[in-house]
């Protein structure tokens, strides 16, 4: 099937039908509700990117390509062996972060994203799997409940949120995006303004927190605080991608970057620290856990820079 959204070039589109009215396709009558605004129903699928998590990629394009491949392909295996080959297309990284991912990439990288993938991906099937069976729905009648955030819409026209089965209750599971983080199946992504408490917040220049308050925030909203104490649960029983013994390697979003040859661009805010620091993007690195690091996109830093945030000299 179709997407409803896609991206062409450097454009997000979307493809549409007139909306539904009572049983069927309502009358354009029935669907403008105004001079600018009329009701329509997407044509085709929409992908939900779960907000706070970065799970490893089953397929990817390789450098220069289009093409989806997977990531146990011999082509990723080569790639990952050395993504720095002179025959690459070239990508300009600081050489403290081309020395941190040294340690990481070589042989055997892309097998081991692979498999903690597919570990995902399979944990992901199971979780609706299950909610399938416990609701007694067929798939048909089955209903998702989406929660949005700030930004409800990524430039590869994917929605962005919280996404767990419609109940008619508020007693709900926790949402996929928690069950991944509970299960060790996915990494802390935790990207402003999307994630709590700072998505609950009204105006964006109210969301921006003072310098200095990030610890304190960190260990007094009990959402991120407890999701940062999965993290570290995960890690210290060392199961998921934190394996004691065949850890994931590559995070995710590295593995974007070094395919689409574009360095790093979100700031990082240490949520363990309590300093007025923004850490170039290039330095992520040096926030060791995961779940300390608060990337904030580039496209916010004067504001941040406005709120008496600093970046290194």
């Amino acid at each position: 099937m179709t997407k409803a959204f896609e991206r062409i070039g450097n454009i997000t589109v979307g493809h549409m039908g007139l909306g539904g009215h009572g049983g069927g396709i309502g009358s354009v009558r029935n669907l403008v509700h105004d001079g600018d605004t009329v009701l329509v129903r997407p044509l085709g699928n929409i992908a939900v990117r779960f907000l706070g998590v970065d799970t490893p990629e089953v397929s990817l394009p390789l450098p220069g390509s289009s093409a989806f491949v997977k990531t146990d392909h011999a082509a990723w295996e080569a790639f990952l062996t050395d993504p720095f080959a002179p025959h690459l297309p070239p990508i300009r990284l600081a050489d403290g972060l081309r020395e941190y991912l040294q340690g990481r990439i070589g042989p055997g990288c892309a097998a081991n994203h692979h498999r903690h993938a597919e570990a995902a991906e399979r944990g992901l099937e199971g979780e609706i799997l299950a909610d399938l069976a416990a609701t007694g729905l067929a798939p048909e009648d089955f209903r998702f409940y989406v929660r949005f955030s700030r930004e409800a819409i990524d430039g590869y026209g994917r929605l962005l949120g919280w996404i767990n089965r419609e109940e008619a209750s508020d007693d709900r599971p926790p949402t996929y995006n928690h069950r991944m983080m509970l299960k060790g199946l996915a990494l802390p992504y935790f990207i402003w303004p999307n994630v709590a408490p700072w998505r609950r917040i009204g105006a964006l220049r109210e969301a921006i927190p003072i310098p200095g308050s990030q610890a304190r925030i960190a260990e007094t909203d009990m959402r991120l605080k407890q999701a940062r104490e999965w993290f570290r649960a995960n890690r210290e029983a060392g199961v998921g991608v934190f394996d004691s013994e065949d850890p994931l390697r590559l995070q995710a979003f590295e593995l974007r970057y070094l395919t689409q040859r574009k360095a790093p661009n979100r700031w990082v805010i240490d949520l363990s620290r309590s300093d007025d620091l923004l850490i170039d993007p290039q330095r992520y690195y040096t926030v060791e856990n995961p779940e300390d690091r608060l990337y904030v996109p580039d496209d916010y830093l004067e504001l941040f820079l406005a709120k008496g945030w600093r970046t290194a000299a």
